[in-house]
């Protein structure tokens, strides 16, 4: 049977309750389609000692302040927040469901699911970039004998005791993973990077990121000069642990290695280094397979949207995946915006 609303969205993570909470403030009949078994979107999947950016009250989605806890915020108290959000505005969530498609069909989208078929005048497309890990095609990939694993399957120092472990990636998540190997110290790790690594000064943090990133669209929508935005500023939040690892010696960054071996990595200059383990912090992709039917596939994998509305399907909009559809919208405290200005464009199509 074919269940009829006024608008699904696909994802149930940050990016899709920010869009529910303005939807109904619209006034729209809709579902919200998440896969996770479970609240929490992408934070209940990550690392355990991974550090919020921002402070929690700085960490908010539209009219709910995250609580302030006691000492540092980590992924878990994210997942209790998203799972009260949730409840608090009874927003109608469906976990467990995996959408497949989303094709035209006369006046209406139809997004078929695992679990049945909706018909609905608009989408809100909001399944960010967590479920499609990126690999890049690094010389020696498929010979190493060793354990290789992504952002996504890190958990803890504990499953790396005693072992050689290359944590390749100069972001965030490269630094933030490097330092919780080596402030373990049972892990002999090494940080690779492509180009040495830009720290953010030690008291920028989420807060400042976003206004940078306003003042950019700012200046882009009034026609002034690009302003280079957050890209300019640097690519590492000094997060505590991150301050702790550096200040002590322990968070150096190597240059990236020539190509991997059946035991290890060698260097350019011809050396080599046993490993018994690589971690991939190499970033992700926008999860967009569900649109495929649609045919607006675009470079470097985005659809080319006006902020999030997608310019060849007006009826779908994109949410949280990067700037391309909105400044910091795949933030937790960048993503109401354009959740709003997406619920209030779809209740125009009436």
């Amino acid at each position: 049977m074919t269940q009829h609303v006024d608008v699904v969205v696909v994802g149930g993570g940050q990016a899709g309750l920010a869009a529910g909470y303005h939807l109904r403030r619209q006034g729209l009949d809709f579902a919200v389609l998440d896969a996770d078994p479970a609240p929490g979107g992408s934070w209940q999947h990550m690392w355990d000692s991974l550090h919020l950016f921002s402070p929690p009250e700085h960490s908010s989605l539209p009219g709910r302040l995250m609580p302030v806890q006691p000492g540092e915020t980590y992924a878990g108290h994210v997942v209790d927040y998203l799972s009260d959000y949730e409840k608090r505005y009874d927003l109608p969530v469906q976990h467990g469901t995996r959408v497949d498609a989303v094709r035209r069909d006369g006046d209406s989208l139809v997004v078929e699911a695992d679990t049945g078929t909706w018909r609905a005048r608009a989408v809100i497309s909001a399944t960010g970039r967590w479920s499609r890990p990126f690999l890049p095609a690094v010389p020696g990939r498929s010979v190493f004998t060793g354990r290789q694993l992504h952002t996504v399957n890190y958990r803890c120092p504990a499953d790396f005791a005693d072992q050689r472990v290359i944590v390749v990636g100069g972001g965030n998540s490269g630094a933030q993973i490097a330092a919780d190997l080596a402030l373990d110290g049972n892990v002999d790790v090494t940080w690779v990077t492509q180009r040495p690594p830009r720290f953010l000064a030690d008291d920028i943090d989420g807060r400042a990121l976003f206004d940078v990133a306003n003042a950019r669209r700012r200046a882009l929508e009034d026609g002034r000069s690009d302003t280079g935005g957050v890209a300019s500023l640097g690519d590492i939040v000094a997060v505590p642990p991150v301050r702790a690892a550096r200040d002590a010696g322990l968070l150096y960054a190597k240059p990236m290695f020539a190509r991997l071996t059946a035991d290890g990595v060698r260097w350019v200059d011809g050396s080599q280094s046993g490993a018994d383990a690589v971690i991939w912090c190499t970033g992700f992709r926008p999860a967009l397979a569900h649109l495929v039917p649609l045919n607006l596939r675009g470079p470097r994998g985005h659809i080319p949207s006006d902020s999030t509305r997608a310019l060849s399907e007006p009826r779908l909009h994109l949410l949280g995946y990067g700037d391309w559809t909105g400044p910091a919208s795949a933030t937790l405290i960048g993503v109401g915006r354009p959740a709003r200005d997406a619920a209030r464009e779809i209740a125009q199509l009436r």
